[in-house]
Protein backbone atom coordinates (compact mmCIF):
# COMPACT_ATOMS: atom_id res chain seq x y z
CA UNK A 1 0.00 0.00 0.00
CA UNK A 2 1.73 3.08 -1.08
CA UNK A 3 1.91 6.24 0.89
CA UNK A 4 -1.47 8.05 1.00
CA UNK A 5 -0.08 11.30 0.59
CA UNK A 6 2.48 10.67 -2.49
CA UNK A 7 0.39 8.44 -4.43
CA UNK A 8 -0.69 10.23 -7.49
CA UNK A 9 -4.42 11.46 -8.53
CA UNK A 10 -6.69 8.66 -8.12
CA UNK A 11 -8.62 7.85 -11.65
CA UNK A 12 -11.13 6.41 -9.27
CA UNK A 13 -14.91 7.75 -9.30
CA UNK A 14 -16.21 8.54 -5.77
CA UNK A 15 -18.63 5.93 -6.37
CA UNK A 16 -16.07 3.25 -7.05
CA UNK A 17 -13.57 4.85 -4.04
CA UNK A 18 -16.39 4.42 -1.80
CA UNK A 19 -17.60 0.84 -2.97
CA UNK A 20 -13.73 -0.72 -2.32
CA UNK A 21 -14.13 0.60 1.37
CA UNK A 22 -17.96 -0.46 1.80
CA UNK A 23 -16.08 -4.16 0.66
CA UNK A 24 -13.38 -3.85 3.36
CA UNK A 25 -16.58 -3.00 5.82
CA UNK A 26 -17.30 -6.62 4.59
CA UNK A 27 -14.82 -8.07 4.87
CA UNK A 28 -14.25 -6.56 8.92
CA UNK A 29 -17.45 -7.83 9.66
CA UNK A 30 -16.54 -11.19 8.07
CA UNK A 31 -13.74 -11.15 10.32
CA UNK A 32 -15.66 -10.67 13.73
CA UNK A 33 -14.33 -7.26 13.52
CA UNK A 34 -16.82 -3.95 14.75
CA UNK A 35 -16.24 -1.60 12.08
CA UNK A 36 -17.68 0.97 14.76
CA UNK A 37 -15.81 -0.20 17.42
CA UNK A 38 -17.05 0.22 21.25
CA UNK A 39 -15.32 2.85 23.45
CA UNK A 40 -11.67 2.86 24.01
CA UNK A 41 -9.35 4.47 27.00
CA UNK A 42 -6.76 6.47 26.16
CA UNK A 43 -3.94 7.63 28.39
CA UNK A 44 -2.99 10.74 25.84
CA UNK A 45 -4.42 12.58 23.11
CA UNK A 46 -1.82 12.67 20.25
CA UNK A 47 -0.89 16.25 20.71
CA UNK A 48 -0.58 15.71 24.14
CA UNK A 49 1.52 12.58 23.69
CA UNK A 50 3.82 14.19 20.75
CA UNK A 51 4.05 17.95 23.70
CA UNK A 52 5.19 15.54 26.60
CA UNK A 53 7.32 12.76 24.91
CA UNK A 54 9.38 10.47 26.80
CA UNK A 55 10.96 7.08 25.37
CA UNK A 56 9.69 3.72 26.94
CA UNK A 57 6.13 5.20 27.84
CA UNK A 58 3.18 2.52 27.40
CA UNK A 59 0.50 4.00 25.58
CA UNK A 60 -2.91 4.29 24.64
CA UNK A 61 -4.36 6.60 21.96
CA UNK A 62 -6.83 7.08 19.93
CA UNK A 63 -7.37 9.33 16.69
CA UNK A 64 -8.24 9.31 12.78
CA UNK A 65 -5.29 8.08 10.34
CA UNK A 66 -4.64 11.02 8.13
CA UNK A 67 -1.36 9.22 6.72
CA UNK A 68 -0.74 5.52 5.81
CA UNK A 69 2.70 4.14 4.28
CA UNK A 70 3.03 0.81 3.53
CA UNK A 71 6.89 -0.27 3.60
CA UNK A 72 6.13 -4.26 3.12
CA UNK A 73 7.50 -5.36 6.70
CA UNK A 74 6.76 -2.90 8.02
CA UNK A 75 3.72 0.51 8.16
CA UNK A 76 3.99 3.94 9.61
CA UNK A 77 1.08 5.77 9.66
CA UNK A 78 -0.48 9.03 12.05
CA UNK A 79 -3.33 9.35 14.02
CA UNK A 80 -4.99 12.45 15.08
CA UNK A 81 -7.39 14.95 16.29
CA UNK A 82 -8.25 18.40 15.86
CA UNK A 83 -5.16 19.06 18.31
CA UNK A 84 -2.52 17.54 16.45
CA UNK A 85 -1.03 13.93 15.44
CA UNK A 86 1.48 11.26 16.40
CA UNK A 87 3.01 8.70 14.53
CA UNK A 88 2.84 4.95 14.70
CA UNK A 89 4.92 2.48 13.98
CA UNK A 90 3.72 -1.56 12.70
CA UNK A 91 5.44 -4.43 12.17
CA UNK A 92 3.09 -5.81 9.47
CA UNK A 93 4.78 -9.03 9.00
CA UNK A 94 4.96 -9.95 12.67
CA UNK A 95 1.06 -9.59 12.74
CA UNK A 96 -0.68 -12.59 12.87
CA UNK A 97 -2.92 -13.60 9.68
CA UNK A 98 -6.34 -12.43 11.16
CA UNK A 99 -4.68 -8.89 12.60
CA UNK A 100 -2.88 -9.06 9.24
CA UNK A 101 -6.24 -8.80 7.23
CA UNK A 102 -7.95 -6.83 9.96
CA UNK A 103 -5.06 -4.22 9.50
CA UNK A 104 -5.56 -4.32 4.87
CA UNK A 105 -8.90 -2.75 5.92
CA UNK A 106 -7.78 0.50 6.95
CA UNK A 107 -7.57 3.42 5.16
CA UNK A 108 -6.97 7.00 5.59
CA UNK A 109 -9.79 8.29 7.46
CA UNK A 110 -10.55 5.64 9.64
CA UNK A 111 -10.31 5.87 13.35
CA UNK A 112 -8.57 3.72 15.26
CA UNK A 113 -6.80 3.08 19.13
CA UNK A 114 -3.47 1.95 19.26
CA UNK A 115 -1.27 0.69 22.37
CA UNK A 116 2.45 0.19 22.85
CA UNK A 117 5.87 1.40 23.85
CA UNK A 118 7.41 5.18 22.44
CA UNK A 119 10.26 5.59 20.73
CA UNK A 120 12.17 8.17 18.22
CA UNK A 121 12.62 7.07 14.95
CA UNK A 122 16.51 7.21 13.44
CA UNK A 123 14.77 10.78 11.57
CA UNK A 124 14.17 12.30 15.12
CA UNK A 125 10.28 11.57 14.79
CA UNK A 126 8.51 10.78 18.01
CA UNK A 127 6.45 7.52 17.41
CA UNK A 128 4.69 4.62 19.15
CA UNK A 129 5.71 1.16 18.30
CA UNK A 130 1.73 -0.87 18.22
CA UNK A 131 1.70 -3.93 19.73
CA UNK A 132 -2.05 -3.94 19.75
CA UNK A 133 -4.70 -2.00 17.38
CA UNK A 134 -8.36 -1.21 17.76
CA UNK A 135 -10.57 -0.24 14.59
CA UNK A 136 -12.49 2.40 16.63
CA UNK A 137 -14.81 3.74 12.88
CA UNK A 138 -14.57 2.74 9.61
CA UNK A 139 -15.06 5.74 6.87
CA UNK A 140 -17.13 5.07 4.22
CA UNK A 141 -16.30 7.94 1.72
CA UNK A 142 -12.46 8.94 1.11
CA UNK A 143 -10.94 11.90 3.13
CA UNK A 144 -10.11 15.24 1.00
CA UNK A 145 -6.93 15.06 -0.99
CA UNK A 146 -4.25 15.29 1.58
CA UNK A 147 -2.19 18.37 -0.07
CA UNK A 148 -5.01 20.35 -1.17
CA UNK A 149 -7.57 19.57 1.23
CA UNK A 150 -10.87 21.11 0.29
CA UNK A 151 -10.15 23.86 -1.94
CA UNK A 152 -13.42 25.26 -3.24
CA UNK A 153 -14.60 28.04 -0.17
CA UNK A 154 -18.60 26.96 -0.55
CA UNK A 155 -17.69 23.07 0.43
CA UNK A 156 -15.61 24.24 2.91
CA UNK A 157 -18.03 26.11 4.82
CA UNK A 158 -20.85 24.02 4.01
CA UNK A 159 -19.19 20.52 4.91
CA UNK A 160 -16.62 21.63 7.97
CA UNK A 161 -15.41 18.54 8.88
CA UNK A 162 -14.16 18.00 5.58
CA UNK A 163 -12.50 21.34 5.81
CA UNK A 164 -11.03 20.20 9.50
CA UNK A 165 -9.90 17.05 8.58
CA UNK A 166 -8.02 18.09 5.89
CA UNK A 167 -6.68 21.85 7.13
CA UNK A 168 -4.80 21.89 9.77
CA UNK A 169 -5.10 26.14 9.35
CA UNK A 170 -8.64 26.19 9.68
CA UNK A 171 -8.83 23.69 12.30
CA UNK A 172 -5.69 25.95 14.17
CA UNK A 173 -8.05 28.66 14.13
CA UNK A 174 -11.08 27.05 15.49
CA UNK A 175 -8.90 25.63 18.49
CA UNK A 176 -7.63 29.22 18.97
CA UNK A 177 -10.89 30.28 19.08
CA UNK A 178 -12.18 28.08 21.80
CA UNK A 179 -8.83 28.76 24.25
CA UNK A 180 -9.78 32.21 23.41
CA UNK A 181 -13.30 31.93 24.92
CA UNK A 182 -12.84 30.29 27.60
CA UNK A 183 -9.58 32.81 28.41
CA UNK A 184 -12.56 35.41 28.21
CA UNK A 185 -14.50 34.14 30.84
CA UNK A 186 -11.69 33.49 32.89
CA UNK A 187 -10.27 37.32 32.51
CA UNK A 188 -14.10 38.23 33.60
CA UNK A 189 -14.02 36.35 36.58
CA UNK A 190 -10.82 37.25 38.03
CA UNK A 191 -12.26 40.71 37.42
CA UNK A 192 -15.18 39.90 39.95
CA UNK A 193 -17.93 39.91 36.92
CA UNK A 194 -20.57 37.16 37.54
CA UNK A 195 -21.32 35.11 34.37
CA UNK A 196 -25.46 34.77 34.04
CA UNK A 197 -27.77 33.65 30.69
CA UNK A 198 -30.92 35.73 29.97
CA UNK A 199 -33.44 35.06 27.46
CA UNK A 200 -32.94 34.20 23.67
CA UNK A 201 -37.00 34.66 22.98
CA UNK A 202 -38.28 37.89 23.94
CA UNK A 203 -41.70 39.73 23.28
CA UNK A 204 -39.66 42.97 22.83
CA UNK A 205 -36.46 42.66 20.63
CA UNK A 206 -34.33 45.64 22.32
CA UNK A 207 -31.22 46.59 23.23
CA UNK A 208 -30.33 47.18 19.84
CA UNK A 209 -31.89 48.90 16.24
CA UNK A 210 -31.98 45.82 13.95
CA UNK A 211 -34.27 43.49 12.26
CA UNK A 212 -35.20 40.60 14.48
CA UNK A 213 -36.05 37.08 13.58
CA UNK A 214 -39.11 36.40 14.30
CA UNK A 215 -41.45 33.27 15.40
CA UNK A 216 -44.22 32.21 18.06
CA UNK A 217 -45.21 30.70 20.42
CA UNK A 218 -48.08 27.92 20.15
CA UNK A 219 -49.02 27.22 23.78
CA UNK A 220 -48.83 30.89 25.00
CA UNK A 221 -50.50 31.99 21.90
CA UNK A 222 -48.01 34.96 21.44
CA UNK A 223 -45.52 36.42 18.89
CA UNK A 224 -41.67 36.34 19.76
CA UNK A 225 -38.52 37.51 18.35
CA UNK A 226 -34.86 36.11 19.02
CA UNK A 227 -32.96 38.15 20.52
CA UNK A 228 -30.87 41.07 18.95
CA UNK A 229 -29.03 41.99 21.95
CA UNK A 230 -29.27 40.88 25.83
CA UNK A 231 -28.75 44.32 27.16
CA UNK A 232 -32.17 45.20 28.49
CA UNK A 233 -31.99 42.13 30.45
CA UNK A 234 -28.66 42.58 32.06
CA UNK A 235 -29.78 45.73 33.21
CA UNK A 236 -32.43 44.56 34.72
CA UNK A 237 -29.53 42.90 36.79
CA UNK A 238 -27.97 46.27 37.76
CA UNK A 239 -31.56 47.37 39.15
CA UNK A 240 -31.82 43.83 40.71
CA UNK A 241 -28.03 44.24 42.87
CA UNK A 242 -25.63 42.55 40.63
CA UNK A 243 -23.24 44.90 40.70
CA UNK A 244 -20.33 43.19 37.58
CA UNK A 245 -22.03 40.92 35.81
CA UNK A 246 -21.72 39.57 32.36
CA UNK A 247 -23.20 37.54 29.29
CA UNK A 248 -21.42 35.57 26.58
CA UNK A 249 -24.00 34.11 23.97
CA UNK A 250 -26.01 33.99 20.83
CA UNK A 251 -27.62 37.04 19.18
CA UNK A 252 -29.52 36.92 16.21
CA UNK A 253 -30.24 40.01 13.41
CA UNK A 254 -32.23 39.56 10.37
CA UNK A 255 -30.20 41.45 8.08
CA UNK A 256 -27.35 41.07 5.47
CA UNK A 257 -24.64 38.45 4.75
CA UNK A 258 -20.97 39.77 4.12
CA UNK A 259 -17.44 38.81 4.84
CA UNK A 260 -18.35 40.98 8.07
CA UNK A 261 -21.69 39.79 9.21
CA UNK A 262 -23.70 36.37 9.75
CA UNK A 263 -27.11 36.62 10.92
CA UNK A 264 -26.41 34.29 13.86
CA UNK A 265 -23.20 35.84 15.87
CA UNK A 266 -21.72 35.90 19.16
CA UNK A 267 -21.56 38.49 21.77
CA UNK A 268 -20.18 39.19 25.23
CA UNK A 269 -22.02 41.85 26.80
CA UNK A 270 -20.73 43.16 30.75
CA UNK A 271 -22.02 45.46 32.59
CA UNK A 272 -20.01 47.48 35.68
CA UNK A 273 -22.01 49.54 38.58
CA UNK A 274 -20.80 52.94 39.43
CA UNK A 275 -18.34 52.98 35.86
CA UNK A 276 -18.37 54.95 33.12
CA UNK A 277 -16.98 54.28 29.30
CA UNK A 278 -13.49 55.58 30.47
CA UNK A 279 -13.17 52.43 32.87
CA UNK A 280 -14.80 50.24 30.32
CA UNK A 281 -12.79 51.27 27.60
CA UNK A 282 -9.51 50.59 29.80
CA UNK A 283 -10.92 46.76 30.43
CA UNK A 284 -11.73 45.78 26.54
CA UNK A 285 -8.15 47.40 26.04
CA UNK A 286 -6.52 45.47 28.97
CA UNK A 287 -8.17 42.49 27.61
CA UNK A 288 -7.68 42.11 23.90
CA UNK A 289 -4.33 42.63 24.82
CA UNK A 290 -3.92 39.84 26.93
CA UNK A 291 -5.40 37.89 24.65
CA UNK A 292 -2.90 38.93 22.10
CA UNK A 293 -0.04 38.61 24.28
CA UNK A 294 -1.47 34.76 25.67
CA UNK A 295 -2.43 33.50 22.10
CA UNK A 296 -0.79 35.36 19.13
CA UNK A 297 2.92 35.46 20.49
CA UNK A 298 2.81 39.76 20.97
CA UNK A 299 0.90 42.90 20.11
CA UNK A 300 1.79 42.92 16.38
CA UNK A 301 -0.81 40.61 14.73
CA UNK A 302 0.36 39.71 10.91
CA UNK A 303 -2.35 38.90 8.38
CA UNK A 304 -1.69 37.12 5.30
CA UNK A 305 -2.93 36.52 2.08
CA UNK A 306 -3.51 32.65 0.73
CA UNK A 307 0.28 32.76 -0.65
CA UNK A 308 1.78 33.46 3.11
CA UNK A 309 2.58 37.01 1.82
CA UNK A 310 2.33 39.99 4.76
CA UNK A 311 -0.22 41.85 3.72
CA UNK A 312 -1.19 44.22 7.09
CA UNK A 313 0.46 43.70 10.28
CA UNK A 314 -1.97 45.34 13.27
CA UNK A 315 -0.14 47.49 16.07
CA UNK A 316 -2.24 46.69 19.45
CA UNK A 317 0.46 48.54 21.76
CA UNK A 318 -0.68 50.51 24.30
CA UNK A 319 -2.06 53.42 25.05
CA UNK A 320 -4.57 53.16 21.93
CA UNK A 321 -5.92 56.01 20.26
CA UNK A 322 -9.10 58.15 21.04
CA UNK A 323 -10.20 60.23 18.09
CA UNK A 324 -13.75 62.45 18.05
CA UNK A 325 -16.22 61.50 16.04
CA UNK A 326 -16.93 64.89 14.17
CA UNK A 327 -13.08 65.33 13.57
CA UNK A 328 -12.83 61.59 11.88
CA UNK A 329 -15.73 62.51 9.92
CA UNK A 330 -14.12 65.76 8.56
CA UNK A 331 -10.87 64.37 7.90
CA UNK A 332 -12.65 62.18 5.67
CA UNK A 333 -15.22 64.55 4.38
CA UNK A 334 -13.67 68.01 4.86
CA UNK A 335 -13.17 70.67 7.18
CA UNK A 336 -17.06 72.19 6.11
CA UNK A 337 -19.04 68.73 6.26
CA UNK A 338 -20.65 69.81 9.62
CA UNK A 339 -21.37 73.27 8.24
CA UNK A 340 -22.86 73.11 4.75
CA UNK A 341 -26.89 71.69 4.68
CA UNK A 342 -28.22 68.54 4.79
CA UNK A 343 -28.44 68.56 0.92
CA UNK A 344 -25.02 68.99 0.32
CA UNK A 345 -23.86 66.81 2.57
CA UNK A 346 -25.77 64.65 0.28
CA UNK A 347 -24.36 65.82 -2.72
CA UNK A 348 -21.14 65.27 -0.82
CA UNK A 349 -21.74 61.25 -0.21
CA UNK A 350 -22.24 61.31 -4.12
CA UNK A 351 -18.27 62.74 -4.38
CA UNK A 352 -17.05 60.78 -2.04
CA UNK A 353 -18.55 57.33 -3.77
CA UNK A 354 -20.58 56.71 -0.46
CA UNK A 355 -24.23 55.37 -1.62
CA UNK A 356 -26.99 56.88 0.59
CA UNK A 357 -30.43 56.00 0.38
CA UNK A 358 -33.52 58.85 0.09
CA UNK A 359 -35.10 57.23 3.26
CA UNK A 360 -31.72 58.07 5.51
CA UNK A 361 -32.01 60.99 8.19
CA UNK A 362 -28.96 63.33 7.83
CA UNK A 363 -27.26 62.05 10.74
CA UNK A 364 -27.57 58.37 9.28
CA UNK A 365 -26.00 59.93 6.03
CA UNK A 366 -23.25 61.15 8.56
CA UNK A 367 -22.84 57.95 9.95
CA UNK A 368 -22.76 55.76 6.40
CA UNK A 369 -19.30 58.78 5.91
CA UNK A 370 -17.90 57.33 8.61
CA UNK A 371 -18.68 53.59 8.24
CA UNK A 372 -17.28 53.92 4.55
CA UNK A 373 -14.51 56.33 4.82
CA UNK A 374 -13.25 56.48 8.42
CA UNK A 375 -14.54 53.10 10.12
CA UNK A 376 -13.12 50.73 7.20
CA UNK A 377 -9.61 52.08 6.63
CA UNK A 378 -8.51 51.99 10.24
CA UNK A 379 -6.91 48.73 10.94
CA UNK A 380 -4.59 49.66 14.15
CA UNK A 381 -6.89 50.48 17.35
CA UNK A 382 -9.05 53.24 17.67
CA UNK A 383 -11.64 54.39 20.10
CA UNK A 384 -13.67 57.12 18.85
CA UNK A 385 -15.60 58.91 21.35
CA UNK A 386 -18.17 61.70 20.71
CA UNK A 387 -20.36 60.12 18.72
CA UNK A 388 -24.00 61.52 18.22
CA UNK A 389 -26.89 61.05 20.50
CA UNK A 390 -29.13 60.23 17.35
CA UNK A 391 -26.84 56.97 16.87
CA UNK A 392 -27.35 55.73 20.27
CA UNK A 393 -29.89 55.78 22.66
CA UNK A 394 -29.04 53.72 25.64
CA UNK A 395 -26.44 55.48 26.54
CA UNK A 396 -25.81 59.37 28.55
CA UNK A 397 -25.57 62.46 26.98
CA UNK A 398 -22.74 64.44 27.18
CA UNK A 399 -22.94 67.96 28.76
CA UNK A 400 -24.29 70.21 26.20
CA UNK A 401 -26.80 67.11 25.00
CA UNK A 402 -25.25 66.33 21.21
CA UNK A 403 -23.09 63.99 21.95
CA UNK A 404 -23.32 60.51 24.23
CA UNK A 405 -20.28 58.83 26.49
CA UNK A 406 -19.61 56.49 24.40
CA UNK A 407 -16.40 54.76 22.77
CA UNK A 408 -16.53 53.00 19.44
CA UNK A 409 -13.60 50.35 19.26
CA UNK A 410 -12.28 50.01 15.68
CA UNK A 411 -9.78 47.62 14.60
CA UNK A 412 -9.01 45.50 11.27
CA UNK A 413 -11.33 48.27 9.23
CA UNK A 414 -14.60 47.50 11.72
CA UNK A 415 -16.19 48.08 14.82
CA UNK A 416 -14.77 45.20 17.86
CA UNK A 417 -17.00 46.57 20.40
CA UNK A 418 -18.84 49.78 21.64
CA UNK A 419 -18.73 50.97 25.23
CA UNK A 420 -21.50 53.03 26.98
CA UNK A 421 -21.83 55.04 29.91
CA UNK A 422 -24.98 53.86 30.31
CA UNK A 423 -28.39 55.91 30.74
CA UNK A 424 -30.22 55.32 33.64
CA UNK A 425 -32.84 58.24 34.20
CA UNK A 426 -36.39 56.54 33.42
CA UNK A 427 -38.03 59.05 31.92
CA UNK A 428 -34.82 60.17 29.68
CA UNK A 429 -34.85 57.03 28.64
CA UNK A 430 -38.23 56.41 27.55
CA UNK A 431 -38.37 59.63 25.68
CA UNK A 432 -35.46 58.47 23.11
CA UNK A 433 -36.72 55.06 22.55
CA UNK A 434 -40.22 56.37 21.69
CA UNK A 435 -38.48 58.45 19.18
CA UNK A 436 -36.18 55.80 18.15
CA UNK A 437 -39.71 54.13 17.40
CA UNK A 438 -40.98 56.41 15.15
CA UNK A 439 -44.70 55.75 15.99
CA UNK A 440 -44.20 51.99 16.65
CA UNK A 441 -43.69 52.20 20.24
CA UNK A 442 -46.05 49.50 21.15
CA UNK A 443 -43.82 46.96 19.13
CA UNK A 444 -40.54 48.53 19.51
CA UNK A 445 -40.55 49.97 23.34
CA UNK A 446 -40.15 47.79 26.15
CA UNK A 447 -42.01 49.52 28.78
CA UNK A 448 -41.74 46.76 31.19
CA UNK A 449 -37.94 47.97 31.29
CA UNK A 450 -38.82 51.18 31.61
CA UNK A 451 -40.53 50.59 34.47
CA UNK A 452 -37.82 48.36 35.80
CA UNK A 453 -35.51 51.42 35.74
CA UNK A 454 -37.75 53.77 37.94
CA UNK A 455 -36.82 51.10 40.61
CA UNK A 456 -33.59 52.76 40.36
CA UNK A 457 -30.39 51.88 38.55
CA UNK A 458 -27.18 52.84 39.96
CA UNK A 459 -24.71 54.61 37.42
CA UNK A 460 -22.73 52.24 34.93
CA UNK A 461 -20.73 51.51 32.06
CA UNK A 462 -21.31 48.76 29.66
CA UNK A 463 -19.43 46.77 26.73
CA UNK A 464 -20.06 44.61 23.78
CA UNK A 465 -17.47 42.71 22.35
CA UNK A 466 -17.84 41.18 18.76
CA UNK A 467 -16.62 37.88 19.95
CA UNK A 468 -16.04 36.29 15.74
CA UNK A 469 -14.70 40.02 14.81
CA UNK A 470 -12.54 40.18 17.26
CA UNK A 471 -11.05 36.16 16.63
CA UNK A 472 -10.81 37.69 12.96
CA UNK A 473 -8.92 40.16 13.93
CA UNK A 474 -6.68 38.01 16.07
CA UNK A 475 -6.26 35.39 14.02
CA UNK A 476 -5.77 37.11 10.44
CA UNK A 477 -8.66 35.24 9.00
CA UNK A 478 -10.71 37.62 5.88
CA UNK A 479 -14.10 36.57 6.43
CA UNK A 480 -16.19 35.37 9.26
CA UNK A 481 -17.02 32.50 7.78
CA UNK A 482 -13.62 31.37 8.58
CA UNK A 483 -14.12 31.80 11.98
CA UNK A 484 -17.74 30.32 12.70
CA UNK A 485 -17.65 26.78 12.65
CA UNK A 486 -21.21 26.23 10.91
CA UNK A 487 -22.01 29.72 8.90
CA UNK A 488 -25.39 30.33 7.15
CA UNK A 489 -25.42 29.57 3.77
CA UNK A 490 -28.48 29.72 1.22
CA UNK A 491 -29.92 26.57 0.30
CA UNK A 492 -28.32 24.67 -2.31
CA UNK A 493 -31.08 24.02 -5.46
Amino acid sequence: MPDAAQEPPSQSTEAELIAVRRDKLARLRELGVDPFGQSFETTHTPAGLRESFEEGLQVRVAGRITGLRDMGRSAFFHIADVLGAIQGFIAVKKLPEDQLEVFRCLDRGDWIGIEGETFITRTGEPTVKVEKFTVLSKSLRPMPDKWHGVADRELKYRKRHLDLMSNEASAAIFVTRSRMVAEMRNFFHEHGYLEVETPMLQSVAGGAAARPFETHHNALGMPLTLRIAPELFLKRLLVGGFTKVFELNRNFRNEGISRRHNPEFTMLEAYQAFADFEIMAELVESLVCHLAETFCGGLRIEHKDEEGEVVRTINLERPWKRANYHDLVKGAAGDDFFDITPEQRRARCDELGVQISEEMEDYEVIQQVFEKKVEEHRFDPCFVTRVPSELIPLAKVTPGGKTVEVYELIINGQEISPGYSELNDPDVQRERLEHQAGGEEEQLVDYDFIETLEHGMPPAGGIGIGIDRLIMMLTGAPTIRDVVLFPLLKKKE
